[in-house]
């Protein structure tokens, strides 16, 4: 099995693109550490297992792998390629069970406002967040305020809140009216 690497803007984090699926539906997983895997993911447990994995992030069709700071790729990425290649080639299940998104309770009069605040995050943000190894993820509305949350390569990369105030905030000011700004929450 054939597998590309890409860069991504957080030095960190490399994306691997094995070419095919594996998260189906416009899901995604995000396992910030090895005890976020709790049985949900045999492949995000072999990953962990590599000295210097420090998250561990399933796309569409890619992984991001972020590894730790005293870890170089040169040593860390033929590991990862190994584990992926072999699993992969079981046609196992990437995910057992997807964790639900805890999102905050829609105040009556809001259902509107945060429809369209999805449908924009959807069609214009995500797809583009995916292109750098990353997600990113409605949290809430309330007040004017969205709470979201960035994920994979996204998560603890040094441009994510500029990519929020300045990308994500200011489309969703011009798009929906009621938008007042935009916040990261933690997952």
């Amino acid at each position: 099995m054939f597998i590309e690497t890409e860069d991504t803007p957080n030095p960190a984090t490399l994306k691997f693109l094995p070419g095919r699926e594996i998260m189906a539906n416009g899901a995604t997983a995000d396992f910030i550490s090895p005890d976020a895997v709790a049985g949900r993911s045999r492949l995000a447990e072999l990953l962990f297992d590599l000295d210097g994995v420090a998250r561990v992030f399933f796309g569409n069709d890619f992984v991001a792998v972020t590894r730790g700071d005293a870890t170089q790729w040169d040593d860390l990425r033929p590991q990862v390629l190994a584990v992926l290649a072999d699993y992969l080639a079981t046609e196992q299940p990437v995910v057992e069970s997807n964790a639900q998104v805890v999102e905050d309770l829609i105040a009556p009069g809001d259902e509107e406002i945060v429809q369209q605040i999805k449908e924009l995050l959807d069609t214009r943000v995500r797809p583009a967040v995916a292109g750098d190894g990353g997600d990113i993820v409605f949290r809430g509305y309330r007040d004017g305020v969205v709470r979201l949350t960035m994920q994979g390569a996204c998560s603890g990369c040094p441009s994510s809140r500029a990519t929020l105030k300045h990308g994500v905030e200011n489309m969703l000011r011009h798009y929906v009216p009621e938008v007042v700004s935009v916040e990261q929450v933690e997952a």
